[in-house]
């Protein structure tokens, strides 16, 4: 039992320079390891305290970025909608321009076949009435009295007169 139990100058002993230990480090080793923990754990806090508001200004930056986004979207689909409603109105009015000339062009090629019908009318006209003449002028230079001749007369100038 006596390997068990230690002795009383050895208690003795390690009390005194355990207590000359406790005395040392709290006179010189205590406070600066305080101090440090002290600072450390205000560094850890100020840390966190920024952390914090960091995230709050995040979260205000993505709230206003959100905003933003939809600002612009909005934008976009308005300008979207103007420019799709100014393309509809630009092509009206170049179809409503194309009509209109394409109504004109009809209306001048009309014109142009009505006139070139009168003109070919007139022509026609001009060619009966003298190709009439001229049989009148060969009837009138034979004699008249007599019918067959006239008949016969008529018949050969008729024959001789080209109607293409």
């Amino acid at each position: 039992m006596d390997l068990v139990l230690p002795g009383l100058g050895l208690v003795f002993w390690m009390t005194v320079v355990f207590t000359l230990l406790l005395i040392v480090l709290k006179k010189f080793a205590w406070k600066p390891i305080m101090m440090s923990i002290k600072e450390r754990e205000q560094d850890i806090s100020s840390s966190l305290a920024m952390a914090k508001q960091t995230k709050l200004e995040m979260q205000n930056l993505k709230a206003d970025n959100e905003k933003l986004l939809a600002e612009a979207r909005n934008e976009r689909d308005a300008i979207i909608n103007e420019a799709n409603k100014t393309r509809d109105r630009i092509v009206n009015e170049a179809k409503g321009k194309a009509q209109v000339e394409a109504d004109k062009i009809v209306e001048n090629a009309l014109l142009n076949i009505e006139n070139e019908k009168r003109s070919a009318l007139t022509e026609i006209k001009n060619q009966v009435a003298d190709l009439s003449i001229e049989i009148a002028e060969k009837i009138l230079s034979t004699e008249l009295s007599d019918k067959k001749v006239y008949n016969t007369m008529v018949e050969k100038q008729l024959e001789q007169i080209n109607f293409n």
